[in-house]
């Protein structure tokens, strides 16, 4: 099964009122909102700064669960809550993207980009055909590479190219996001744990993590790279 042209979309002319337009842009960012009003009542003054700073941050690039959860977990954030945080997070922007794509890809600069980053899905998705037969299993693994792009803008791209409908793009999207989040938030969580109960242990397994976690992103890096961008590098 070959990967789905996306083209139609940038041209596709809809007739949507300009209050539509309004309440398509605003739920997906309310919802974030509304989460973070709640877990106002659930953390202390001082951890929910800290909470909402993290959520910008994440929208931020580079910034990634492997560096937003480590971060929070730190400051005292519980790991059960960053990592439902991510994974809401990743989910939103899916919806996000999946109510606006047409008019996202007219933004100057966001457009080129999400174009861009179809480019690199289509290309993904060529090398690994059975990414479109495995359908949702198959976009929740790209969700959880733990590589730049593979959140939930890049997710919904996949997602729609290999034929998903819009739950079952949510649906992906917040298993693969859920497996990733909390990969890191209890493998950090217990280092944590560790460094309070004997601080030498626990630093020197926290440095051995940060190097395997390393280690790690180069490898899948490489391996999930699109041929066409290597072979670019080794001209250049």
């Amino acid at each position: 099964m070959r990967p789905r042209d996306l083209s139609w979309l940038s041209r596709e002319k809809q007739d949507i009122s300009r209050r539509n337009t309004y309440i398509r842009i605003l739920i997906p960012p309310l919802l974030a909102v509304l989460f973070f009003i709640i877990c106002i009542f659930i953390l202390p003054r001082e951890s929910i700064l800290i909470l909402g700073g993290l959520m910008i941050a994440y929208f931020i690039p580079p910034s990634g669960k492997e560096s937003i959860i480590p971060i929070g977990i730190g400051l005292g954030i519980p790991w059960w809550l960053m990592a439902l945080t991510l994974t809401l997070l990743d989910v939103i922007t899916a919806l996000f993207m999946i109510m606006n794509f047409a008019l996202m890809i007219r933004v100057p600069r966001l457009g080129p980009w999400i174009e861009k980053t179809t480019a690199t899905g289509r290309e993904f998705m060529a090398e690994r055909p059975w990414m479109a037969r495995w359908r949702i299993p198959g976009v929740a693994f790209f969700v959880m590479l733990p590589l730049q792009g593979t959140g939930g803008v890049g997710a919904t791209v996949v997602g729609l190219m290999a034929g998903l409908t819009p739950g079952e793009i949510l649906l992906a999207v917040g298993i693969g996001a859920a497996v990733e989040s909390l990969a890191f938030a209890l493998g950090w969580g217990l280092v944590r744990e560790l460094i309070l109960a004997n601080m030498a242990l626990g630093l020197t397994v926290a440095l051995a993590v940060i190097a395997g976690t390393i280690l790690l992103m180069v490898l899948l890096r490489r391996r999930f790279t699109p041929k066409s961008r290597e072979d670019k590098k080794e001209m250049l």
